[in-house]
């Protein structure tokens, strides 16, 4: 089957955006070495990613989409048609982002993929293992939840600082400048879920 759906199940955000991919590329008649050297990723990589094997981050979509002249979210089209009522996500499997001002040593997965025009809401799973760097701050629209799972870290909020450990929680408005202060205790994990505002129909 296309998207390599089991039966009863809708496919998974890797299966279709992998569908996609192929599509688009078999749609222009290019080969998987064409568009691996467009979009400066390996053949086997590319591959993997076309049959859902692996999660590409946004910088690699980015480059696959470019190679393909299509714009990014024409790759999340197939996902957002698909008529789910559950996103399942496994173990390792969400999607690596690089938001803005982040640094090495701090990893970001994109835990559920908003379908829909309206961006409702982000959850990551955010893991920091290295202290060797300066950490950024965030201002963005909207509410945001922390939900602290391992290591124990000082996040300020304003002019707050708040030491987080395993079970604690924060919430604030996403317009105060926030963001890691000090890491306290390796390693590091905790949710970060942002609610945005709804806009007037």
């Amino acid at each position: 089957m296309d998207d390599k759906v089991r039966e009863g199940n809708a496919p998974s955000l890797e299966d279709s955006i992998g569908s996609a991919i192929r599509k688009l590329r078999l749609r222009d008649g290019l080969t998987i070495a064409q568009v691996a050297e467009k979009a400066d990723v390996s053949r086997g990589m590319l591959s993997k990613i076309e049959n859902g094997h692996a999660a590409a981050g946004t910088d690699t979509l980015a480059r696959i989409a470019r190679a393909l002249g299509v714009s990014m979210s024409m790759l999340f089209s197939k996902y957002d048609a698909s008529a789910t009522e559950a996103q399942h996500v496994k173990k390792g499997m969400g999607m690596e982002v690089v938001r803005r001002g982040t640094k090495s040593g701090h990893t970001y997965h994109l835990l559920a993929y908003n379908q829909g025009p309206v961006k409702v809401f982000e959850p990551f799973l955010i893991s920091m293992d290295d202290d060797s760097e300066r950490y950024p701050t965030f201002q963005h629209p909207g509410t945001e939840f922390l939900y602290m799972l391992e290591g124990e870290l000082e996040y300020r909020c304003g002019q707050q600082t708040y030491l987080l450990e395993p079970g604690d929680s924060l919430t604030f408005q996403g317009e105060v400048v926030h963001g890691p202060e000090r890491l306290a205790n390796f390693p590091i994990r905790f949710l970060s879920i942002i609610i945005y505002p709804r806009t007037a129909d």
